[in-house]
């Protein structure tokens, strides 16, 4: 039997050994690598579930999830931190309908695809923001033609979650009427998304920190995860993100995030709205390369004619019912 300390753990970097185990028995055990994240916020989320089980150490809380493995999913839940909703910041979403979508559009032939990502998806309130937006703008048939909208996670639970793509009443409050009305099935308090769009939207795992990134993005929604990553990693995740989307791609980033460290990469669009687009080319400070990993060079010009503009303000409580041009 392995004797454990009861004191309060007082270290959270390399110099702890029972830290360090910890975060390499979550690794070895379920895959989640959770080394990039700020220690002190991933150490303070820990030890509020070490706390409500009774557990001081580390080491005695890796033992405990050795021997009671459903708390693997509750301290997930409680690192990852799934807040998510519909319309979530509405300005940017008004951004992204009123300037962003035009852009792309205006840019590709009728027929040419049109490609999103929401990175770390949670329960799928995102991805189907984006695809009411795309949808309105393209009408419904050029939506299912041409649209694919990644949704992806390191949250098996979420995921299962958003695949099901069925809300409680309250979560789709935020959700205009007119597009509940147009986009969703009412069944008793449950709302769901309808089927015949939903095809469009590819759900899966995947890990920002390790796994290729997926490629030839227009618009990419990654919120409210970086600010949990420490710098090192940050940058390395952005620089995927970078390689993620087309020449003149959109990113849009959470409201506690800034691209300003990394302005040589992406261009500034609406600060305000964490909303940047693609730079010139890429710099990746030292850090791996996203090429090891599709085994091609990133394109680094500026597609043709594109432009960062300034865009004018709207109120959110008027666009639902705005015209748009199909």
């Amino acid at each position: 039997m392995v004797a454990f300390s009861s004191a309060e753990p007082t270290g959270t970097d390399e110099s702890d050994p029972e830290w360090c185990g910890l975060l390499e028995y979550l690794l070895t055990a379920r895959g989640f690598d959770f080394h990039g994240y700020k220690p002190a916020s991933l150490a303070r989320r820990i030890r509020k579930r070490m706390n409500l089980v009774g557990l001081k150490s580390f080491a005695a809380y890796q033992q405990h999830l050795e021997s009671h493995p459903t708390e693997f999913a509750t301290l997930f839940n409680t690192i990852l931190v799934n807040v998510t909703g519909f319309f979530r910041d509405p300005a940017a979403w008004e951004a992204i309908r009123t300037a962003v979508v035009p852009e792309i559009l205006a840019g590709k032939s009728p027929d040419e695809p049109v490609r999103a990502w929401s990175a770390g998806c949670a329960t799928g309130e995102e991805a189907f923001t984006i695809a009411m937006i795309l949808a309105e703008a393209l009408g419904e048939d050029a939506f299912r033609e041409r649209v694919k909208i990644y949704a992806t996670d390191v949250d098996e639970d979420a995921l299962n979650t958003a695949r099901h793509a069925a809300y409680q009443a309250n979560q789709v409050e935020a959700v205009p009427p007119e597009l509940r009305e147009k986009y969703f099935e009412q069944v008793d308090d449950v709302y769901f998304f309808r089927k015949s769009l939903r095809r469009q939207v590819i759900y899966g795992r995947h890990d920002l920190i390790n796994d290729t990134p997926i490629s030839r993005i227009d618009l990419l929604t990654c919120r409210n995860t970086l600010m949990y990553l420490n710098a090192e990693t940050q940058a390395r995740v952005l620089a995927r993100l970078h390689f993620a989307l087309n020449e003149g791609g959109f990113l849009l980033l959470g409201r506690a995030e800034t691209l300003i460290a990394h302005g040589h990469n992406f261009v500034a669009v609406d600060l305000k709205q964490r909303l940047s687009r693609k730079g010139l080319r890429p710099s990746w400070q030292g850090h791996p390369s996203p090429q090891a990993d599709k085994r091609r060079s990133p394109r680094s010009a500026w597609m043709a004619g594109s432009r960062a503009r300034p865009w004018r303000s709207a109120q959110w409580f008027s666009w639902w019912w705005t015209p748009t041009g199909r």
